[in-house]
């Protein structure tokens, strides 16, 4: 709307006019009377039409300003009236008489609104008129405007340590600032953090994304021999050797242990079979004593629980399979199973023996225990080295690439779970976890603050995280707050920044750090990565992410001119206008803050 005064112009000549009246007289006597009202009028007329021109002038211009104003990425009054003031003296630069007196610029909801009076110098009212003619104009623009989903990729990985995760933290904070806005409503901007460095740490919701491992089984009980322990009187140098333990309560086929001989020591910590059986004695089968030592006293004898008195572990339930392997935790008594594995044998519901293991070198069972299985999908899983060995690692929070079918889609996670990530120590995993589209600028930066640089590089994993977290399909994972919204929405803008300082060097096979990747062979499994190369993996990521719609920023911090990870920042990002390759922290710095711009400028223009 444009609003113009011109104030008197014309009163004091309409008065005037009023006055003159005709009463006869002379034609030429009163045409020399009306001659100089109607100059000034003629005169007057062409000021009333200059004022309307400088009007005119001034809505254009306003118009134009506050049109700038609004497209603009500034969020506040101070910077829309910045912008708006200085398009609007460029405006009527050169092209208007008129003179700015006033211009204020304000953002009113999703809209910016401008205000400008100027004064026009009168040629013939001003003699009349009490000053210069004052002109107004107003002006209003709805802002375009979108909701925001940002997710921040960060490489936390060992070569980011000291100054350049520091130059990191102040970049990454800046940028929270700049893309989650203070106002929520009526369209909200919300940042997630992917922290990323072997893997991405899923935190509480590693479960629901990698699967639950598989539950231990909980020990009610182990033991190597049952009955009573019967003691020795005598042993008899036979073939085959006879042994005296009154109502031993043996039977032939029975295996037995015998122990703690005096003299005949030759008989001790070893199993036999019971033949011959009697009352009160027994022959030990095949045992040809004629040549043994003579016996002087002392001996127990047990029955073994199994033909080669390994050691049998019940369960509260649970089938086990012969010739897997378990590890056992928390067991009283026998302590020495403990942080140990073993080969299942004699598998059966609620029982199995441990093979090829010597019960009677273990002491009693009092109470406690659970027992591991080792395969994936377990807590533990025990597989072979790149040096041949057999080793075990633990299940971590964190989480490898997706494999198959789906190894490059967003497809929920119910439907194709992440990959899990076994480590030889859980310490390695990053301590940092994934936080989902949150709008709290304070707990972002918190996290961001507690970042600490450990581990290799599996940019593919922090790629795949970056996508997730704008992902519907994931949308079910997250507190409703978090959700992110669906890709048909059409007022939401997807974005992810992608930050890393070097090539990508690690990569998975059956969840544990692959053959081909960078490392210790005693830390890697004797396998090839399953996806392939780790950069390769990360771009096909980004570009299935883009065919969504997701737009990619990326920032090669100090990388290499020519190297993978230069060539992958490069084929990630959007276009070239989204690379940063800014090889200071002041420039780590100001390429998060130019990213934070225009993605704001992208919010509320696009």
């Amino acid at each position: 709307m444009i609003r113009a005064s011109v104030t008197g112009l014309l009163a004091p000549v309409t008065r005037f006019l009023r006055r003159f009246r005709s009463e006869g007289g002379a034609v030429a006597i009163w045409f020399a009377v009306m001659a100089l009202p109607a100059a000034v009028l003629a005169f007057g007329l062409i000021d009333v039409n200059r004022a309307s021109v400088e009007k005119r002038h001034l809505q254009d211009a306003l118009d134009a300003a506050t049109l700038m104003a609004a497209r603009s990425s500034s969020t506040t009054d101070e910077q829309v009236q910045t912008i708006g003031a200085a398009s609007l003296a460029a405006q009527m630069a050169g092209s208007s008489d008129a003179t700015i007196t006033s211009s204020t610029f304000k953002i009113v909801g999703t809209r910016v609104t401008g205000v400008a009076t100027a004064s026009v110098v009168p040629v013939i009212a001003n003699l009349w008129l009490q000053g210069n003619m004052t002109v107004g104009a107003e002006a209003e623009v709805a802002r375009s405007s979108n909701n925001l989903e940002v997710a921040i990729v960060l490489d936390i990985t060992g070569s980011m340590y000291g100054q350049k995760l520091t130059d990191l933290k102040v970049a990454a904070k800046d940028l929270i600032d700049l893309v989650v806005s203070d106002t929520q409503t009526p369209y909200y901007s919300k940042a997630a953090l992917v922290p990323f460095s072997l893997g991405v740490n899923a935190g509480g919701y590693a479960s629901s994304l990698r699967g639950t491992p598989t539950a231990p089984l909980t020990m009610t009980g182990a033991s190597w021999y049952t009955g009573a322990i019967k003691n020795i009187t005598a042993i008899n140098k036979q073939n085959p050797v006879r042994v005296t333990s009154n109502s031993h309560g043996f039977s032939n086929g029975d295996v037995v242990w015998i122990t703690g001989v005096n003299g005949m020591t030759q008989l001790n910590n070893r199993a036999y079979v019971v033949t011959g059986k009697q009352t009160n004695t027994f022959q030990l089968l095949g045992v040809n004593g004629s040549s043994y030592s003579t016996y002087s006293s002392g001996g127990t004898i047990r029955k073994c629980v199994v033909s080669d008195c390994s050691l049998k572990i019940t369960t509260s339930g649970g089938t086990l399979t012969n010739g897997e392997e378990v590890y056992f935790s928390g067991v009283n008594g026998m302590t020495q199973l403990n942080g140990n594995s073993y080969t299942v044998a004699n598998a059966a519901l609620g029982s199995f023996t441990l093979s090829g293991i010597n019960g009677p070198s273990f002491g009693t069972y009092s109470s406690g225990g659970s027992v591991y299985c080792q395969t994936l999908g377990c807590q533990y899983y025990r597989f072979t080295n790149a040096d041949g060995a057999r080793t075990m690692f633990e299940i971590s929070s964190c989480v490898s690439e997706r494999t198959g079918t789906n190894a490059y889609t967003d497809v929920a996670p119910s439907t194709s779970p992440v990959g899990r990530l076994y480590l030889a120590s859980i310490s390695s995993c990053p301590s940092a976890a994934i936080v989902p589209l949150s709008t709290n600028r304070t707990s972002l930066k918190s996290t961001i603050d507690g970042l600490s640089a450990t581990g290799a590089t599996a940019g593919q994993i922090g790629a795949a995280w970056g996508w997730y977290m704008l992902s519907p399909n994931f949308a079910y994972l997250w507190p409703t707050a978090s959700q992110p919204a669906a890709y048909t929405q059409m007022d939401v803008l997807k974005v992810m920044v992608f930050m890393t300082d070097g090539d990508f060097n690690t990569a998975y096979c059956n969840n544990v750090l692959s053959n081909d990747s960078n490392g210790w062979n005693s830390q890697q499994i004797n396998c090839n990565a399953t996806n392939g190369n780790p950069t390769t993996q990360a771009t096909a990521i980004c570009t299935a992410a883009k065919a969504k719609g997701v737009i990619i920023y990326t920032v090669g911090f100090q990388v290499s001119t020519g190297s993978p990870a230069e060539t992958f920042i490069k084929a990630c990002a959007t276009d070239a206008d989204h690379v940063y390759l800014p090889t200071s922290g002041t420039l780590l710095k100001d390429a998060f803050s130019a990213i934070g711009r225009d993605i704001t400028k992208l919010r509320l223009s696009k």
